[in-house]
C-alpha cells in the first residue's frame, strides 16, 4: 500500500509528467515566429552626391514597400572611401559616393582588403562660390581665388582688400568642406595648383548644409560647395562668377554642360563594391538609379548626364555583376 507521502510523490510526478508533454506538444505544433529584418544597402561618402542617391534611395524605398533598406551617410569622399575600403565587415559599405575620382592611394586600400569595384558617373556639378547677398562683389578671377585660399595666405591675406583693392576694407571669413572632402580636393586641385593644398585658418564643414548656413549669416564671409546647395539656397546667397582667362561666367546647367564654367564643372560618381553588387538587392538599386537619375538629378539641381552615358554606365554594370555572378 502506498502512503500518503508516496501518493503525494506519485502524483506530483505524474503533473510534472503531463505538463512536460503539454509544453512539448506546443513546442512542437506552435510555429516559432520570428521578425526578420530587410536586407540593408550601406552608402556613405560625399556631400555633394548625397542629395542625389538620398533622392534615389528615398523612391527606391518606397517602390519596395519596405522589403529593402538603404542608409546614406554623409563622411566625405575621402571619409566614404575609408568606409569603403575597410577590411572589417561592420565599417565597409556597398557603395561609396564621391565628388573626385578615387585616389591611387585608396585603390591600394580596397586591393588590400580584396575589394573590386565598379565607378559609374552620375551627374556633372559645378564647384559654386558664394558669399552673403550684400557683398558688392559678383565676380572674381581664378588668381584672385587662388591669393585668397592659397596656403601661403594663412594669417596674411586676412580682408577683402587685400586680395583685389577695390573690395570692401572689411575682414575676410571663409567657410569651406573639410579635408575628407572630395570638393576640398578638387577645388585646391583646381584653384591653388595641389590637391590638399589650402590655408587652414577657414571653418570646415564636411555637411554642406554649415557652410551655407556660415556664409548666409555673414556678410563678410565667402564659401565653395555643390551647385546643388546654392540651387536650395539662392534667396539667402549670391553666386560668384568666375573668370579663368574668358569673361566671368556663373554656374548654370547650360554653362556647365558646354564646359563654359571652367575650372569648376566635374563629374560626380558612384563607386559600387562588385561582390556586394551581386546580391539581389544592391543590383536591383544601382539599376533603378541609373534608370531614374536624369529625373531626379534635375529634382535636386544637379546637371544630369546625357541619355546615352546613363546607358552606356547601365551596359558596363551589368556586364561587370553578370561577369562576377557567372564566375
Amino acid at each position: 500500500m502506498l502512503t500518503t507521502r508516496n501518493k503525494f510523490k506519485q502524483n506530483k510526478w505524474q503533473l510534472i509528467s503531463a505538463l512536460t508533454l503539454v509544453v512539448t506538444a506546443l513546442i512542437i505544433t506552435v510555429p516559432v515566429v520570428r521578425s526578420q529584418s530587410p536586407p540593408t544597402i550601406k552608402i556613405d561618402g560625399s556631400s555633394t552626391v548625397y542629395p542625389i542617391t538620398e533622392a534615389v534611395a528615398e523612391e527606391f524605398q518606397k517602390e519596395k514597400k519596405g522589403a529593402v533598406r538603404v542608409t546614406v551617410g554623409i563622411s566625405g569622399t575621402g571619409g566614404g572611401f575609408k568606409k569603403f575600403c575597410s577590411e572589417e565587415d561592420a565599417v565597409r559599405t556597398d557603395i561609396s559616393d564621391a565628388s573626385r575620382r578615387i585616389k591611387p592611394s585608396e585603390i591600394e586600400k580596397c586591393q588590400a582588403a580584396g575589394i573590386e569595384f565598379i565607378e559609374l558617373p552620375v551627374a556633372y556639378d559645378a564647384i559654386t562660390v558664394v558669399v552673403h547677398p550684400k557683398n558688392p562683389v559678383n565676380s572674381m578671377t581664378v588668381a584672385e581665388l587662388k591669393k585668397m585660399w592659397e596656403p601661403e595666405a594663412q594669417d596674411k591675406i586676412m580682408k577683402w582688400n587685400q586680395v583685389n583693392p577695390t573690395w570692401p576694407d572689411v575682414e575676410l571669413r571663409l567657410y569651406a568642406p573639410g579635408a575628407d572632402s572630395g570638393t576640398f580636393d578638387y577645388f585646391t586641385d583646381e584653384i591653388v595648383g595641389k590637391s590638399g593644398a589650402s590655408r587652414a585658418d577657414y571653418t570646415p564643414s564636411e555637411d554642406d548644409n554649415v557652410l551655407v548656413q556660415g556664409v548666409a549669416s555673414d556678410p563678410s564671409a565667402i564659401g565653395y560647395f555643390g551647385l546643388a546647395y546654392y540651387e536650395a539656397n539662392k534667396g539667402q546667397l549670391k553666386g560668384v562668377a568666375i573668370d579663368s582667362g574668358s569673361g566671368a561666367v556663373l554656374p548654370l546647367l547650360e554653362t556647365v554642360r558646354t564646359g563654359t564654367y571652367k575650372p569648376l564643372s566635374r563629374p560626380i560618381f558612384i563607386y559600387i563594391n562588385t561582390k556586394a553588387a551581386s546580391r539581389p538587392e544592391v543590383k536591383e538599386f544601382i539599376e533603378y538609379y541609373l534608370n531614374n537619375a536624369e529625373k531626379l538629378v534635375k529634382e535636386v539641381q544637379y546637371v544630369p548626364l546625357l541619355s546615352t552615358e546613363y546607358k552606356q554606365a547601365m551596359q558596363r554594370f551589368q556586364k561587370t555583376v553578370n561577369s562576377t555572378i557567372n564566375n
